[in-house]
């Protein structure tokens, strides 16, 4: 059976190249944002300490690609420079509390000692040995916002300079909510925020070029017509602007291509790719919420699945609306029982406001018919798959 399956002819030549995870020597429209980096880092080879950097923007905006990006050139540098400069990278939605963040720090510093088990006091020390000896680590915190006790590990890592005469240890943060950095601390902000990096969203034309390029890579020569690419990245431009849609909607019409055996990827193609697309996006983009507006989207999906359609004075009915202070409460309800501390009523507002910008729910004013004036909140998407999503992230 694998045999016949390896044997069939394919669309792709090198299929992990329109991946979302692939990272390619270019990035177009990001030599801004590499300069900047570069600029911040080019000093650990010297043996300074460089200023910790905050990075965020949207998902699929080329944060963590830029990052990478950019270590990977310093680190091939400094072997010329014979420079004392280490890189750590951290998935904090995986490393997600400070003891398990320097637990994988000290791990990739000594990738031949096991510390599972020792205190986060005596973790911490083996990471400023390891410093001590002049090395500047560079250590890069994706979706920074997923850290429960962040004040904390920011606050360590931060004040750990104090103790080090020769070395020192730098933070890279990142992440998609433009919102975090306003609920930090300010202690930890000053520490954290030293240089700060927007990534806007692509553009069409933009994610045109960066179709072209990778499609180039990870397609057969002549094998995907251009008006099935602008037609992706108009899709993308679109929704969000977001590369990562762009290049999801091109894999997903190269496997519908070869599952029907066709030898070209036209409009078609990407039409029916798109529901599929649009549903791994937006269940991907729930997981990458900070956790209170998760809690937010997880009380007007609660809401959702069993409200009756609101009544009007003038008889109308409004199927499928929530009323934004009924939700307030029973968001403050739902982040009990899950053994968090609620936001106030202005931060709930912003948070309505960005799960309406990454298009997860619609909201409209009350008008005339209602009693007072008020926000109506609708969820933009099945309210079933978003609880089971988010009861992952909450409870896993």
């Amino acid at each position: 059976m694998f045999e016949q399956e390896l044997a069939k002819e394919s669309i792709f030549v090198n299929r992990d190249a329109i991946s979302q995870h692939f990272i390619p020597k270019e990035l177009p429209f990001r030599e801004k944002q590499i300069k900047e980096i570069t600029s911040v880092l080019a000093v650990s080879l010297q043996g300074r300490k460089p200023n910790n950097i905050f990075v965020y923007g949207k998902v699929g905006t080329g944060k963590t690609c830029v990052v990478k990006h950019v270590l990977e050139e310093l680190q091939n540098f400094k072997q010329k420079q014979n420079s004392k400069t280490e890189s750590c990278y951290i998935n904090c939605r995986l490393h997600n509390s400070k003891y398990k963040t320097l637990q994988k720090i000290c791990k990739q510093l000594h990738p031949k000692e096991n510390f599972l088990g020792y205190s986060a006091a005596f973790v911490f020390d083996k990471i400023l040995d390891f410093a001590r000896n002049g090395t500047q680590v560079l250590v890069v915190l994706d979706e920074i916002d997923k850290v429960k006790d962040l004040d904390e590990l920011t606050y360590a890592l931060s004040r750990g300079n104090d103790e080090l005469e020769k070395g020192g240890i730098s933070i890279i943060g990142i992440s998609n909510n433009v919102l975090f950095k306003e609920r930090l601390d300010a202690r930890t902000k000053s520490s954290l925020c030293q240089q700060e990096l927007v990534f806007p969203p692509y553009n069409a034309e933009e994610l045109k070029e960066i179709l072209k390029q990778r499609v180039g890579l990870a397609f057969k020569k002549n094998s995907v017509q251009e008006s099935a690419i602008n037609l992706a990245s108009a899709i993308a431009a679109q929704e969000s602007g977001d590369a990562r849609t762009a290049v999801l909607l091109l894999l997903r019409a190269g496997e519908l291509a070869d599952s029907e055996g066709r030898e070209k990827i036209n409009d078609e193609e990407v039409k029916k790719a798109k529901s599929k697309v649009e549903e791994e996006v937006t269940y991907n983009m729930i997981s990458t919420l900070p956790e209170q507006e998760q809690l937010v989207l997880y009380t007007i999906a609660l809401m959702a699945g069993k409200q009756k359609p609101l009544q009007k004075i003038t008889g109308q009915q409004e199927p499928g609306a929530l009323m934004s202070g009924e939700v307030f409460e029973e968001y403050k309800r739902v982040a009990k029982k899950f053994k968090e501390t609620n936001v106030s009523a202005r931060w709930f507002r912003a948070y309505i406001n960005e799960l309406e910008t990454y298009g997860l729910i619609n909201t409209t004013k009350s008008g005339p018919g209602m009693v007072g004036n008020t926000r109506l909140i609708r969820l933009a998407t099945e309210a079933d798959k978003v609880k089971e999503s988010i009861e992952k992230e909450l409870t896993g």
